[in-house]
């Protein structure tokens, strides 16, 4: 005892030292025990996970048809109204036709004048004229006849010293001037007209025919007709109205199925394949899923503004006809499925240098437990291993305090 009072005396500084030191363990440690820190924390449960490739596309129907005005007309009658159902080949909407005969009369006007010019060219003119080509060349065959004769007499007389030499040099010239006019007559009777003629002639032709089946199937269109068994789905004229080619008049679909296009980034298109489950939401129906399966597959990347994506396609039921033809919907593709995942939401998952980790609750202390982790949704991650059903992690402070091992915790509002 003697000893100890005298170390005490003679190493008082180091003593007060020691003194103070387990006065501040003590007190953090009153501290931590006394203040623990709030967290949001959830449990690890299992249910059915999904992993989903989000986009955008356009629904349309897989049949289609719509008619446009073909020439500058009335509406006379529409005997349909937009939603009506439709059989198959019921007058949907009757313009005027008065102008549309018009044409037709005007182009097969057209096509008969090209015809007989086309004949013409071909065979070297008209009939008037082939018929004044053959008297001429009657006509300068007869002369050279009568030429050739006139020759033959004044040489048999040169030869007696009846006939004078300049006159069978003038008979011969005859003779030559008579040959190059028949020669001159035939080339005009079988060349009139050049190979460019012909082409042209031809050409004028062909287009006289295009003109005319146009003519004729515009007529034919003043009376509009459903192809196929659907659905009205766009009208737009009215009775009365005066319209102009191209003009749309009337659209007709089957709904069921229909077509969803959407463009699927990238990065993103390894993941797809065919036959994929696909739901597709309109916000105009918030209560109602549609469901389908991929049918195509993207068979280049393009560039749309700043993204570099591949289109897709799906095809989708739509039996009730509430999805309607060219609309902006919202497509999630379904690349993967796991009906019994261990999950936890994905705040709870830290990532370090490649490594996944999360901090479990365990009686009020947080303790850092590695996982390997699978599937993920946009809320939800699930834990393969590491991890218990039921275990309670950490999601983070309640305050801006960082989580940490060891630590003391409690649920947020506790």
């Amino acid at each position: 005892m003697l000893y100890l009072m005298d170390w005490l005396r003679r190493h008082r500084l180091l003593a007060l030292l020691i003194g103070s030191a387990a006065l501040v363990l003590l007190f953090a440690a009153f501290r931590a025990g006394g203040q623990r820190v709030p967290v949001r924390t959830a449990r690890a449960v299992r249910e059915p996970l999904v992993n989903t490739i989000s986009t955008n596309g356009i629904a349309r129907p897989v049949k289609d048809f719509s008619a446009h005005a073909t020439i500058a007309t009335t509406v006379r009658e529409v005997h349909v109204r937009a939603g009506d159902k439709l059989k198959p080949g019921q007058r949907l909407v009757t313009l005027d036709a008065a102008e549309a005969r018009a044409a037709a009369a005007t182009a097969l006007a057209r096509l008969r004048a090209a015809e007989a010019d086309f004949t013409a060219v071909k065979r070297g003119g008209t009939r008037e004229e082939i018929i004044g080509r053959e008297a001429d060349l009657v006509r300068a065959r007869g002369e050279l006849q009568e030429a050739e004769r006139r020759l033959d007499s004044l040489r048999r007389l040169e030869k007696r010293g009846a006939a004078s030499a300049s006159e069978v040099q003038a008979a011969e010239e005859r003779l030559k001037s008579a040959r190059a006019n028949l020669d001159a007559l035939e080339r005009k009777s079988t060349g009139r007209y050049s190979p460019e003629e012909v082409v042209r002639a031809q050409a004028r032709l062909d287009e006289a025919r295009a003109a005319y089946s146009a003519a004729q199937a515009a007529l034919q269109n003043t009376g509009i007709t459903s192809p196929f068994a659907g659905t009205v789905y766009a009208l737009g004229i009215e009775k009365g109205d005066y319209v102009q080619p191209g003009t749309l008049i009337v659209a007709v679909a089957q709904l069921d199925p229909m077509e969803v296009t959407a463009f699927v980034d990238e990065p993103e298109i390894g993941r797809l394949q065919l036959g994929q489950p696909v739901t597709i939401r309109w916000d105009a129906v918030p209560d109602r899923t549609w469901e389908g399966k991929l049918t195509r597959l993207p068979s280049a990347v393009v560039q749309r503004g700043s993204r570099s994506v591949g289109e897709i396609a799906c095809t989708i039921a739509n039996a009730d006809h509430r999805l309607l033809p060219n609309v902006n919907v919202n497509v999630g593709i379904i690349t993967s499925r796991n009906e019994n995942a261990l999950t936890v939401p994905r705040e709870a998952v830290h990532r370090t240098d490649g490594a996944s980790f999360v901090f479990e609750v365990v009686d009020s202390r947080l303790h850092k437990r590695n996982v390997q982790t699978g599937l993920s949704s946009l809320t939800r991650t699930e834990i393969t291993s590491g991890l218990d059903q039921n275990s309670v992690v950490a999601l983070g402070a309640v305050t801006d305090r960082p989580l940490a091992e060891g630590i003391s915790v409690k649920p947020a509002g506790q």
